[in-house]
């Protein structure tokens, strides 16, 4: 890839994955892990209240999420702020950089593995990736969840695409929520409970997505619980919605009754 910028200089206001390499009466040098070039982050920007002692708030090793200040490519200088930088921009910073660094390391094996230079693979999908998806991690998490599709109908060569999706396969762990709903359904019909049981199936059938799972369990007649596994809430709750809608349209349709409720939870 790789992830280090070192022919690139950082923009003003951007946040940096920087290393602390030496602490002075006057502040720190640190490098900067993605360019790859040092920076200089000044006493008065460690802190917003009165330092007595650098060595309390900052030391040698540390990593720190800096925000860039004053960028002077001729004198090859880099001046930085730690006491500008919120609490939820270090968050969003560390977990990008924890997925850049993910994502180079299965680029890495990947790379090994067709025989060809990290650089090279990079070049040939690092660009489509990124383009495709929110982050080169990202592609890799939706090879892993829905298969080589994912990566060939964005115009991923298939050799690549296969072997990447057999790596992420091999190393990511999807994370996935759950959601529960409860259904009620009722039909005082002869074969009412045949009935019901077409509605569940219908339901369940016509809302499953690829990446999700649905489950179904009888409580205590009429009241059936519909439970959702999925990448994100988001998804969730909109198959759970889907289900229910479609599980009560078709009782309805059938002569039978339907209500429904979320359970407590996202």
């Amino acid at each position: 890839m790789s992830t280090s910028k070192s022919d690139e200089w950082p923009e003003v206001g951007e946040l940096v994955i920087s290393t602390v390499n030496e602490i002075t009466e006057y502040g720190a040098y640190v490098t900067l892990d993605e360019y790859g070039k040092d920076g200089f982050l000044h006493i008065s920007e460690i802190s917003s209240g009165w330092i007595r002692n650098i060595r309390d708030h900052i030391r040698e090793g540390e990593k720190l999420v800096l925000k860039i200040l004053r960028v002077n490519p001729e004198k090859n200088q880099i001046d930085l702020s730690l006491r500008r930088v919120t609490q939820r921009e270090k968050r969003e910073k560390v977990m990008l950089w924890k997925r850049s660094r993910k994502a180079e390391s299965l680029l890495r094996s990947a790379s090994q593995k067709l025989g060809m230079s990290l650089d090279e693979l990079y070049d040939k999908v690092g660009g489509v990736l990124e383009k495709s998806f929110s982050d080169i991690y990202e592609g890799l998490e939706t090879a892993a969840r829905d298969g080589v599709d994912a990566l060939l109908k964005v115009g991923v060569p298939k050799n690549i695409a296969e072997t990447l999706t057999e790596i992420a396969k091999e190393r990511i762990k999807l994370s996935v929520v759950k959601v529960r709903g409860i259904l009620n359904l009722t039909c005082t019909k002869p074969d009412g409970i045949l009935k019901i049981k077409e509605s569940l199936l219908k339901a369940k059938e016509s809302s499953l997505t690829r990446g999700s799972n649905i489950k179904i369990y009888v409580i205590a007649s009429p009241k059936y619980q519909i439970e959702v596994t999925a990448k994100d809430y988001k998804e969730a709750n909109a198959i759970l919605s889907r289900v229910a809608k479609t599980a009560m349209e078709t009782i309805t349709k059938l002569g039978g009754q339907g209500s429904f409720e979320t359970q407590s939870g996202k």
